[in-house]
This record gives structure tokens, sequence and C-alpha cells, in this order.
């Protein structure tokens, strides 16, 4: 069975099926290999979240107007862009050298109850020394795969617009 020529539903399925795989690998990264999260993990956790509702609700719904695809496909796109601002601000973290890493901060938890969510984002986004910490999985950061991921599930969306089985 070609892809190409899914359906929008069998294609947007397929997509919550991968988010959902991204985020199951998430949980067995935290408890079973014991990478605990930092803010920065926890936001490309939440776009990999968006994308997959926006995935599964666009291929339960499989609107035939192609409006209606393009609003799925826009927010899945929305997304995967803001989960591509969060790794690539975390690879560059990671790449910053030992001396102007920024300190570690309190987590997530904290600045939730503590901040007005402007602040409590601008404070995530500034990073600290736990986003630092590269753990490498097959020899790439979680980062690098996550920014890897988003990339492919936005070219996955996209072309589901337009496309129609005949």
């Amino acid at each position: 069975m070609n892809p190409r020529l899914w359906s929008f539903r069998t294609r947007y399925l397929a997509g919550f099926v991968v988010c959902v795989a991204l985020m199951a690998f998430a949980l067995y990264a935290q408890y079973v290999m014991h990478l605990d999260p930092c803010p920065l993990c926890i936001f490309q956790r939440i776009a990999v979240c968006f994308m997959g509702l926006f995935f599964l609700v666009g291929g339960l719904h499989a609107p035939a107007r192609i409006g209606m695809r393009a609003t799925y496909a826009g927010l899945v796109t929305l997304g995967g862009l803001w989960g591509i601002a969060t790794a690539g601000r975390h690879l560059w973290l990671q790449s910053l050298p030992a001396s102007e890493v920024p300190a570690c901060g309190p987590g997530l938890g904290y600045l939730f109850d503590a901040f007005p969510f402007a602040k409590m984002l601008k404070l995530a986004f500034t990073g600290s020394g736990e986003c630092a910490k590269i753990e490498p999985i097959l020899g790439i950061p979680m980062p690098g795969w996550t920014l890897l991921w988003f990339v492919v599930l936005i070219v996955w969306a996209l072309p589901a617009v337009r496309r129609s089985v005949r």
C-alpha cells in the first residue's frame, strides 16, 4: 500500500499513532531510563500532544472540504512549529560551552505556581543548566530527535490537504 495514496483520514490517524508512539517513548525515557524532563522537554511534549490531538480530530472528522482540511493541517503545523522552536532552543542551549550555560533554575511546577503565565514562559525559554545536559539516544540528543519528528509530521500532514483517493 503506497502511503502517498492514503486518504486524509488514514494519513491523519497514522500521524496520531506516531504522536502516541513519541509520547510513549518520552514516558519510557522518563520512567525506565530515568531521564527526567527539563522545562523545554515538557514544552516539546505539549507540542507533540497538540499535534496528536489535531491529527486525531482531523482523522475522525475526515472533512471533504479543502478549507476544513487546511484548518487541520494549519493547526498541526502550528503545533509543529512550536515544537521546532522549542527543540531548536534546546539544541542551542546544549551547544553552549559549559561556562555559558545558565544556572539551574526552579522546576516547571514552581514556575507555574509562582509566576504569571507570560513570565513563566519567558523564564522557561531562558533555559537552565538542566536543559543543557546532553543524553544522546543512538548518538543524537533527544531534542534533535524531536526536531526531526516535528519536521516529518508537518511534512506528513500537509499533502493530505489536497490529496483524495479516487
